[in-house]
């Protein structure tokens, strides 16, 4: 096991990576930020996803790390994260799709009838593809015990279980129709995996 990293050293992880991003985005949620967290340029160095995951792991409550039984992760952006949580809990993992716009699972993926599952995400804005899945697990006759988060950028999530993010970045977001960006004519751009910025 690694030693414990600092929240400064894994800030600097995601600069080194160039993780962090400035602009003008439309983030998966819909709503516009001048900041966006590209985690797929950490997460596309397995050491060092594995890493993050061990320190997230070493974070959560003994006897929460310990009753898991499950990691589940929204497609796509979690699936990597989630994997090598997963990995550092020694459970399976699972992840959900869209199909027809409708967050389910595909591929033959089940969840056990009681099963105690951790939700694994790369960044949470509004938390809404969490709820999604956690509404998911619920109704598959799991039990989501909590949700884990490479990034949390500082907003209220939608989901109510406890939280734990890696770190906690306060990077403001607005609704389209109130974007001082968009106001000024400044290029959107659409980075995400589930829409596309329309010109």
């Amino acid at each position: 096991m690694n030693k414990s990293m600092t929240d400064s050293e894994i800030l600097q992880v995601f600069r080194d990576t160039g993780a962090i991003r400035s602009g003008h985005f439309q983030l998966t949620s819909g709503r516009h930020s001048d900041t966006y967290f590209q985690c797929a340029r950490v997460l596309e160095q397995p050491r060092l996803t594995r890493r993050l995951a061990q320190e997230l792991a070493s974070r959560l409550p003994s006897g929460l790390a310990q009753s898991i039984d499950l990691v589940a992760s929204p497609a796509v952006g979690g699936i990597l994260f989630g994997n090598a949580l997963a990995d550092v809990l020694d459970c399976p993992m699972v992840f959900s799709e869209r199909e027809g716009g409708k967050m389910c699972f595909r591929r033959s993926f089940e969840i056990e009838l009681g099963a105690k599952v951790l939700v694994a995400e790369d960044v949470v804005t509004s938390g809404g593809s969490v709820k999604e899945l956690v509404d998911l697990v619920v109704a598959a006759g799991g039990s989501v015990l909590a949700v884990a988060a490479l990034v949390d950028r500082g907003s209220k999530p939608l989901f109510s279980e406890d939280f734990y993010p890696l770190i906690c970045l306060d990077a403001p977001s607005w609704p389209p129709d109130k974007c001082q960006l968009c106001q000024q004519g400044v290029p959107l751009y659409s980075p995400g995996s589930r829409r596309l910025a329309k010109s």
